[in-house]
């Protein structure tokens, strides 16, 4: 079996997940860790995973990473406003001659701005190597999922994809306050204005995988129109990251709405909540997928832990990891060059 030398960039609550599950994949080896934080530089990456120990050592250091001999590079830094904002250090890794696979966008790179396909292209020439995203959403659900559940219709109107995802648990107070935008008065917020910095983080990424889920399809899509709505708090809530009082920001429905043709014809609408009330269904799964057409299609799905597992760790975060894992082979096999993932990903670990 060929082993795969493999770099893990950050070790965040994905991050970290990532890192384990290539430590537990026998067709991987771990080769480097990125780490953002002081106190994690210096340490074993089986302490950070709790996992036993791999003599591999986190580092800071950026170029100790680009002088390593890797495969590719499992890219999961945090999502951070504006869309783009990572691709200084994606150019410095793929130059490098390292694939990378993000789990923050780049589901169509092709839809991306000249200029910033232009230089990620550059670097993927300069280092033979290949950028493509993988996840959950983008990644999964728009892209494969709900495309596999059109191919029995024989007329397509509209496909809608919609994420349930509670954020209490969250606990960093600078993300849920800062960047996810959680707490803001929804007075004083224009969620639909690109400018603001949830919305400058998203926007990009979601049109990207509203792109890829139409390149799919067949279709090239015209536009992509905002429909964001935000929704105050009815309460005092206690959640991961500290105080959210009543009034402000407590669930935003994120919605993007692609054209083809002059008709709307996707939608991926998400809905992140700190509280149900704002919600049609109390206790939504974590997807549906809404096919208008003939005929119509209608699939509610949620994701499970193992029984064994008696971790914190949840099923998304479970998902992403295999997501990434699995798609290891396949950017490792491709032409240098953006690479939209392919609407089939074959499962690569057994255990």
């Amino acid at each position: 079996m060929k082993k795969y030398r493999v770099i893990q960039w950050a070790t965040g609550a994905m991050g970290k997940t990532c890192l384990r599950a290539l430590l537990d994949c026998p067709s991987v080896e771990l080769v480097g860790l990125y780490v953002y934080g002081e106190a994690k530089a210096g340490q074993d990456a089986g302490d950070i995973a709790r996992r036993p120990p791999t003599g591999v050592k986190a580092t800071r250091d950026v170029e100790e990473i680009l002088a390593l001999d890797a495969d590719v590079v499992i890219h999961c830094a945090r999502l951070a406003p504006p869309y783009g904002s990572h691709d200084a250090e994606l150019i410095r890794l793929l130059a490098s001659g390292k694939n990378v696979i993000s789990i923050n966008g780049y589901s169509q790179p092709h839809s991306l701005s000249p200029e910033r396909r232009a230089a990620l292209e550059a670097a993927c020439r300069q280092g033979g190597s290949t950028l493509m995203g993988a996840g959950l959403n983008p990644g999964f659900a728009a892209e494969q999922l709900a495309v596999v559940a059109t191919s029995i219709c024989s007329r397509l109107d509209h496909v809608e994809i919609v994420e349930s995802v509670p954020c209490q648990a969250v606990r960093s107070p600078d993300y849920v306050f800062g960047v996810l935008g959680f707490g803001s008065d929804p007075a004083t917020v224009d969620a639909n204005d690109g400018a603001w910095g949830p919305a400058s983080a998203l926007n990009g990424m979601y049109a990207d995988a509203l792109a890829a889920t139409a390149s799919h399809l067949g279709l090239t899509l015209d536009r992509v129109e905002t429909d964001h709505r935000v929704f105050g708090a009815t309460r005092d809530l206690e959640i991961g990251a500290g105080l959210l009082k009543q009034g402000g920001i407590s669930h935003v429905n994120w919605r993007w709405n692609g054209f083809a043709g002059g008709r709307k014809l996707l939608t991926i609408s998400i809905h992140w909540y700190m509280e149900t009330a704002h919600l049609d269904n109390p206790e939504p799964p974590l997807w549906q997928i809404r096919v208008e057409g003939e005929p119509g299609v209608r699939i509610a799905v949620d994701l499970s832990k193992h029984p064994s597992d008696t971790t914190r760790v949840s099923a998304e975060q479970i998902a992403v990891a295999g997501s990434v894992i699995n798609a290891i082979p396949i950017v490792c096999a491709a032409a240098p060059g953006l690479l939209t993932r392919p609407l089939a990903t074959p499962h690569q670990v057994s255990r």
